[in-house]
């Protein structure tokens, strides 16, 4: 089955499925650039890892399984409940425990040196939602910045803030920025609505190479068919999180179409 959508989906944004999208479509971006740059440079798949405090991981998404419930003693006789206090109550508790979340990214390094010339970013809730998360990436980001490493980023996602950038305010649902390291601070801003297919982009490698392409819409319906992401997904109910007004209807007939 294919997805009734021309771009991205939003239902594939729900965050307890988002994990395996982000994984899944990371590899699968790298499958598809490979062998566009190869022999002179090859595609890392590189993980990168946050620690969170219980509460800061619900906000991400992780569930959160603590049960809280006292445990009651045996019953005593009548006459023996009389004669001593009120036994004292029993409780099972969790400590708070801080949690390592990771998520993926892409390296595309120059063969003969192992020099990193593009880091390519696919963003997920702890980089737009969780505030800890967000200020790790956004200090990561920085760092990239002020280096001559071209840096491709991928915001499939409508909740939480976009990265910061200087520039018109720009609303979108979805956004790819493409910022080569030699045209610093200047890079090129993709904006595009849950109603548009994802654009196809270039990569940047060294200034003056012929950069490689990714039809990232491709990409991604691809991976949706393959993973059958359609048995995981119950287009009847809105998604998370939701569509305004205009664009729920949108989606309301799209879906009564995909049906007849």
């Amino acid at each position: 089955m294919t997805s009734p959508f021309p771009g991205m989906d939003p239902y594939l944004e729900h965050r307890s499925l988002w994990p395996d999208i982000h994984n899944s479509l990371i590899s699968a971006i790298r499958d598809e650039l490979s062998p566009q740059v190869a022999p002179n440079y090859y595609v890392g798949l590189e993980r990168r890892a946050y620690l969170f405090k219980p509460d800061d991981i619900v906000f991400v998404g992780r569930p959160d399984v603590s049960i809280v419930q006292p445990r009651r003693q045996p019953a005593m006789p009548e006459m023996a409940a009389l004669a001593v206090a009120e036994p004292v109550a029993v409780y099972e508790v969790d400590l708070p425990m801080a949690e390592e979340v990771s998520e993926s990214f892409l390296e595309i390094r120059e063969v003969k040196t192992g020099r990193l010339i593009t880091l390519m970013e696919l963003l997920s809730p702890v980089n737009k939602i969780s505030d800890e998360g967000r200020e790790q990436y956004i200090r990561k980001r920085a760092d990239v910045l002020r280096t001559w490493t071209s840096l491709v980023e991928i915001d499939l996602l409508r909740g939480g803030k976009p990265m910061p950038m200087v520039g018109p305010d720009v609303e979108s649902d979805y956004r790819i920025l493409i910022s080569p390291g030699w045209r610093r601070p200047h890079a090129r801003l993709h904006a595009f609505s849950l109603r548009q297919p994802i654009p196809e982009i270039t990569i940047p490698l060294q200034k003056g190479e012929d950069e490689p392409t990714l039809a990232l819409n491709d990409v991604l319906h691809s991976l949706y068919n393959r993973a059958r992401f359609d048995l995981r997904l119950d287009y009847t109910e809105p998604p998370v999180p939701p569509l305004s007004e205009a664009d729920a209807e949108w989606v309301r007939q799209r879906n009564v179409k995909r049906e007849t």
